[in-house]
């Protein structure tokens, strides 16, 4: 069971819902065994959330070009800072989870938060239309889009173009380690650069861990 009132949500991004059911389905996890549970709308949702966030950067960076806005875009909707925007709002208290899944700390697993906010943001869009969303999205990520100086580059693009600039062949990412129960696994994995020692990084994802280990690697090439 949920472990705070939908109301109280409904007050934290300022909507009353018509649809009840919407906002309900937002925040059902597929873990109770319901039929409907939050995946299509998180499916909906995460394109609302990439139109409105790519029409704010267009706006609020006019003079930059397109490559550019595109790695601002995939910063500020990939999962981590997506879970920062759900804790704002103390979103992992308002979702249902089965009480094996509660217990195992579904409510604070960053990739669950991510998902149910766009679940959120799908079901906010049905009920209140686009307008709805993009004024939430202005108010809970605020001055995040100015806060990186300059467009972030992904670390695994950053280390491919170290690599190529020294003259060095790809760098190589292998699974090391998968730990954890299959609803929450972890995975470890090694980074190999020739003539440098392998580096591993650990992250709820393949991809994560990947990310990780190539910006720990970087920060060592730059101490």
């Amino acid at each position: 069971m949920s472990m705070r009132p939908v109301e109280e949500l409904e007050k934290e991004i300022s909507h009353s819902f018509k649809n009840k059911d919407l906002i309900k389905n937002a925040l059902t996890h597929s873990s109770t065994g319901h039929s409907t549970n939050y995946e299509r709308l998180e499916f909906l949702g995460d394109r609302v959330l990439g139109l409105i966030i790519a029409q704010m950067l267009f706006e609020k960076f006019p003079n930059e070009p397109e490559g550019d806005l595109a790695k601002r875009l995939s910063a500020l909707v990939q999962g981590t800072f997506l879970a920062e925007i759900a804790l704002k709002i103390n979103l992992g208290s308002y979702v249902v989870f089965s009480d094996a899944e509660r217990h195992a700390g579904g409510a604070q697993n960053a990739n669950i938060l991510a998902d149910v906010f766009e679940s959120v943001m799908g079901a906010l869009y049905l009920d209140g239309g686009f307008e709805k969303c993009q004024s939430l999205v202005e108010r809970l990520w605020a001055d995040g889009f100015f806060e990186m100086k300059a467009p972030p580059q992904h670390p695994k693009t950053a280390i491919q173009e170290w690599a190529q600039g020294k003259n060095l062949p790809l760098p190589n990412y292998e699974i090391s380690n998968q730990s954890g129960p299959d609803h929450m696994p972890i995975f470890d994995v090694t980074l190999t650069v020739e003539g440098h020692a392998p580096v591993t990084a650990r992250g709820a994802s393949r991809q994560e861990a990947e990310k990780n280990a190539a910006q720990a690697f970087m920060d060592s090439i730059d101490e």
